[in-house]
């Protein structure tokens, strides 16, 4: 009676058990790099999204301030025409926490040369422009 049940009992050997973790294994190795890839693509584009914001705050600031080309503005100027509250607002940094510093009128802002370096496999010359380094 004992033999009958214990050759009833089910489960996975040893060597299921390791082949399935072996596949999850492989499976994660390939799906992480492109996580990450993806990841840094998606900073690249929010830099190049303030970059755009610090455009227009840059240019509404020297008009409404009567600023010729060539003036330099000073962070807290600029950042005072961005909406209230946002990290950029707040901050006058990069979301890899690079300052992007004053800005000139009528010239673009550039990509903070720590940030470009950081995500120059991802994002290239092209990318960035025309706010490259």
């Amino acid at each position: 009676m004992l033999n009958r049940l214990n050759s009833k009992r089910g489960g996975f050997t040893l060597v299921e058990i390791m082949i399935v973790v072996a596949i999850i294994a492989l499976l994660a190795a390939i799906a992480v790099p492109g996580f990450l890839r993806a990841r840094k693509r998606s900073q690249a584009s929010r830099i190049l999204n303030d970059l755009r914001l610090i455009d227009s705050a840059v240019d509404q600031y020297a008009i409404e301030t009567n600023r010729a080309t060539g003036f330099v503005i000073g962070t807290v100027d600029w950042t005072n025409y961005l909406k209230k509250g946002s990290v950029l607002y707040n901050t006058g940094v990069d979301i890899l926490g690079h300052a992007y510093g004053a800005q000139t009128v009528d010239t673009l802002p550039a990509v903070p040369p720590a940030s470009y370096t950081a995500l120059s496999d991802v994002a290239g010359v092209g990318f960035w422009s025309p706010y490259g380094p």
